[in-house]
């Protein structure tokens, strides 16, 4: 997964940067092309961790920055599972490398 990239950057949805694994990729999977992310790094990692909506992870901005506002208090609620918890509830083993 990837963050903080251009919509039309990518070969495969037309852009110039050229991009021949991902273009593979797109042709053997799912491209979404109705979906968002912020211009901040955190809220972007919490949509595509979660599958959700950056305020409704409590992500609304970045970590840093964290305070007591509805979805702005940077603490993912439990019954947002992320992609790696639904994966180790399937058996699989899961990590995380890389800045929050």
């Amino acid at each position: 997964m990837l963050d903080d990239v251009g919509f039309g950057s990518f070969g495969n949805f037309g852009g110039p940067v050229t991009t021949p694994g991902l273009d593979k990729i797109a042709k053997q999977g799912l491209r979404y092309n109705q979906f968002h992310t912020t211009a901040l790094c955190s809220p972007t990692r919490a949509s595509l961790l979660t599958g959700r909506n950056h305020h409704a992870v409590h992500m609304g901005g970045i970590t840093e920055i964290a305070n007591s506002f509805p979805g702005y208090d940077s603490a993912i609620p439990p019954e947002s599972a992320t992609v790696a918890q639904v994966l180790r509830m399937s058996g699989y083993s899961t990590a995380c490398f890389g800045k929050w």
